[in-house]
């Protein structure tokens, strides 16, 4: 989705899957350049257990292992020169599929099944919302609505970068929060008014 005016999350490189976060890649892009298959296959084995730890609901299937590593090799875009515990040829056919989507009562905006009606409508006051204090304390609790959202869908531990993502994705842009003074508490509550959103109005 390009939105002019744009310049957080959302123009970064999409995730191949965001469930793990934009760190959990970071790995794995290195780990596809470290120069011998030994140091690759250790990186990989050390990915794995990370990703375990940050989706444990993936435990849940009975061959959430080849599930795991079926992940990192579509994480690694088929790059990653290991030996393979798993047959992972298959991996593509189980990609990332589409989120359940809803429509909205206007029939114009597309939100995923996870974020419950009052999110969604939260997306399309803060759209058109005055920037000011009143506006500062709604994206603060939309952004830890969401988190909880994501939480209680079996999203696993969640990347603060996905909220802030989503949050300007389904916005149209209207709304960016910076990551860099934007805390979240446990329970998905930011600390403080004041920690606030650097809210952007799309030009």
């Amino acid at each position: 989705m390009e939105i002019k005016g744009l310049d957080y999350n959302t123009q970064r490189e999409s995730l191949v899957m965001p469930e793990y976060g934009r760190e959990v890649q970071k790995m794995v892009d290195h780990a596809i350049s470290l120069p011998t298959k030994k140091e690759r296959q250790q990186a990989a084995e050390t990915i794995i257990h990370l990703m375990e730890n940050k989706n444990p609901q993936v435990r849940e299937g009975s061959d959430y292992q080849q599930t795991l590593w079926d992940h990192l090799y579509l994480m690694s875009r088929r790059e990653l020169d290991i030996d393979w515990p798993f047959d992972v040829s298959e991996a593509e056919k189980i990609h990332t599929k589409p989120q359940p989507m809803i429509v909205m009562k206007n029939g114009n905006s597309h939100y995923p099944r996870y974020y419950g009606a009052l999110v969604n409508e939260l997306f399309e006051k803060l759209k058109t919302m005055p920037e000011g204090d009143e506006r500062d304390e709604l994206v603060r609790l939309t952004a830890n609505q969401m988190k909880r959202d994501l939480v209680t869908w079996g999203h696993g531990s969640i990347d603060d970068e996905k909220v802030a993502d989503d949050l300007a994705r389904f916005t149209d842009g209207a709304i960016q929060i910076d990551l860099q003074s934007f805390r979240f508490e446990p329970g998905g509550r930011a600390r403080g008014k004041d920690q606030g959103a650097k809210n952007k109005r799309k030009k």
